[in-house]
């Protein structure tokens, strides 16, 4: 992995108390699209000069109350959330220098490398000056804090945070390149709580996640044409794991950097994915070009963070059914909130419209619910049918679903649930109007409707490539996810029926939701089923993840004998071969033996290769989260 890095010159502290910080009524916060650089640039030297201020911030583009937030502003200019663009070819002295009006100090962080800032103090009306040469193209982080607790916890004052770009000195820019900087800004009531040490159980409205500035449905939308290349920085300013999820198309990951790169198990850098797990304070450049005309999303798959406010409020409190929105035809713009960037993709002109090709098989997927579940902790599940026989499973848990690369297939979905649900086919490269985002895959002529209790809608797609991947609801994620609405869908080259060595280990979410109670299942297997292998045989073991509360997962295959509840490191984890990510083989040059043990989140699917040399070997997967406690655990028998 190419690691970036700005190598500091010097380092000068100014600190003055020379006037009183400015208690003006705070001006309306700007979001920033982050097209435009700040400060002036003469004889290599970037002279950037910042106000640190409050700012009165309409949530939302006005959907949420405003809140008082910290943030910057280039001086003269309207404060804007996130902070002004610093974008420098690489060689350039940045003159960074920090007004304080606010009416405590902060701390000023400006990169050094992925891990590491130089930083300055300022005092209440007084200005630090940082001196630094942008050294090695990248993507980076500026920030500042003050000194209250949440500030010292989520690394980021208020909204105090932006991008520094590095581009290559003797590269032109590529357009369309754009700059997306995540945010997680607390709203004014999350403050004085964590502040007061009075803070309550978690609550939407505490923080808003927004894209440049924006939440969905009021982030940008995205304008491509069939066949433009796109080139995107997408930056994690937040304290969040955020994996980013692409529909209808795979991406390709130029670079990736962060303060957990490191220790992250990525893989090579130029991997194709539809999912990218970014890590807090990590940054991502993509590069991806649509086939198909339609509208797409971009977005995270940690469904908590997409959640409207009663929604997150019933799954992290588990207060039950409170002020449920009734989503209708449009969950699109009523069901998501967050970090969502809508994408609209023309056809190019003189293209003709894509027209279904003939099924060569036929499916019927049938939502239903368990009786005998609360509707605080629901239970439902998908039903295969084909040819009038029924494939299903235990409550909770629905059926993988096989299907033949190059095979067309209908696919019925029907809804006999008493609310709405429509299903997403999680990286499969489809039509727009089939991938499942009710109220807005297709065209402004033809939209994707929800299924509503009692009907049926009938996707069509032709599967381009083998591969392991998922289909769930794409309603009412929180809910209908973890209650069971989720299931695995491998694509064969051959007959569409399970092979004898594969293994599918499907994380999942517990039915109540709840930070705390029980967050993870494999794949329908409780923790007495046993995986067989077989000595002297390959046996591939296919990963997904659909979690609820667990963005950073990590399945091991140990050879340790027994588990204990917290192990931050094991020392007796196998070995196995990487083989494909999202569905996409891996090339053949990184399809070498690594450690069994792979970080994954929501969204993601990892196919690895596994051969037992002698019977009774003793193996076990386990699944741990980020601090290395046990989530669930699964023995293998090796015959």
């Amino acid at each position: 992995m190419r690691v970036a890095r700005i190598a500091p010159l010097a380092l000068i502290l100014i600190a003055t108390a020379s006037a009183a910080p400015n208690r003006a009524v705070s001006p309306v916060l700007q979001p920033n699209d982050n097209t435009a650089s700040a400060g002036t640039v003469r004889d290599g030297v970037l002279a950037l000069d910042l106000n640190a201020q409050t700012g009165q911030w309409p949530a939302n583009a006005g959907v949420a109350p405003s809140s008082q937030v910290e943030a910057f502003a280039e001086r003269g200019k309207p404060a804007s959330l996130p902070g002004p663009l610093i974008r420098v070819p690489a060689g350039t002295m940045i003159r960074a220098s920090i007004h304080n009006t606010l009416a405590r100090s902060i701390t000023f962080f400006l990169p050094t490398s992925p891990t590491t800032d130089d930083s300055v103090v300022v005092a209440p009306g007084g200005t630090g000056i940082l001196l630094v040469r942008a050294t090695t193209p990248g993507n980076f982080i500026y920030r500042a804090t003050t000194v209250l607790k949440i500030d010292q916890g989520i690394r980021v004052g208020g909204a105090m945070a932006g991008a520094v770009i590095v581009d290559s000195a003797d590269a032109p820019r590529t357009a369309p390149d754009r700059v997306m900087v995540m945010l997680t800004t607390p709203d004014s009531s999350i403050v004085a709580e964590v502040e007061s040490g009075k803070l309550r159980g978690t609550a939407k409205g505490w923080y808003t996640y927004t894209i440049n500035g924006r939440s969905w449905p009021n982030t940008e939308r995205i304008a491509l044409a069939v066949g433009d290349t796109a080139h995107w920085r997408v930056i994690n300013a937040t304290f969040d794991t955020h994996p980013m999820h692409l529909h209808g198309f795979y991406f390709r990951v130029d670079d990736y950097t962060g303060l957990a790169a490191a220790r992250d198990v990525k893989g090579e850098l130029g991997r194709m994915v539809v999912t990218e797990r970014m890590s807090a304070f990590s940054a991502m450049s993509m590069t991806w070009a649509p086939e198909r005309a339609g509208n797409w999303l971009l977005h995270c798959h940690f469904a908590l963070h997409l959640a409207p406010d009663a929604e997150m409020i019933e799954a992290t409190k588990g207060v039950g059914r409170v002020a449920m929105p009734d989503h209708g035809e449009n969950h699109a713009l009523t069901g998501m909130v967050g970090l969502v960037l809508g994408i609209t993709v023309s056809p190019r002109p003189g293209s003709k419209v894509a027209t279904a090709p003939v099924p060569g098989r036929r499916l019927r997927l049938i939502a239903v619910s368990d009786p005998g579940f609360p509707d605080t902790r629901p239970s439902m599940r998908f039903v295969i049918e084909e040819n009038g026989r029924q494939t299903t499973s235990a409550p909770g848990f629905s059926p993988t679903l096989y299907l033949r690369r190059n095979e067309a297939v209908a696919i019925t979905v029907v809804n006999r649930l008493s609310e709405r649900t429509a299903v997403h086919w999680h990286g499969m490269e489809l039509e727009s109007y089939f991938d499942g985002v009710a109220g807005l895959s297709g065209t402004a002529n033809q939209l994707a409707p929800t299924i509503a209790p009692g009907d049926s809608f009938v996707a069509r797609f032709t599967p381009p490539r083998s591969g392991t991947y998922m289909y769930h609801s794409h309603v009412d994620d929180i809910r209908q996810q973890p209650a069971g609405l989720v299931g695995a869908m491998i694509i064969t080259d051959g007959p569409p029926t399970p092979a004898p060595e594969d293994h599918e280990i499907f994380l999942k979410g517990a039915r109540d939701g709840r930070i705390g109670s029980n967050p993870l299942e494999i794949g329908g297997l409780g923790p007495t089923d046993t995986l067989v292998l077989h000595a002297g045989r390959a046996a591939r073991f296919r990963l997904m993840s659909l979690t609820a509360v667990t963005p950073s997962g990590a399945v091991s295959l140990t050879t340790r004998p027994d588990s204990v509840f917290t192990l931050v490191a094991d020392s007796m984890i196998a070995r196995w071969t990487p083989v494909a990510k999202d569905g996409m083989d891996l090339p053949a040059a990184v399809r070498a033996p690594r450690t069994a043990r792979q970080v994954m989140s929501m969204g993601e699917t990892f196919d690895f290769t596994y051969t037992p040399m002698r019977r009774g070997e003793p193996l076990r997967v386990e699944v741990r989260n980020g601090v290395g406690a046990l989530l669930a655990r699964v023995p293998v028998r090796v015959e």
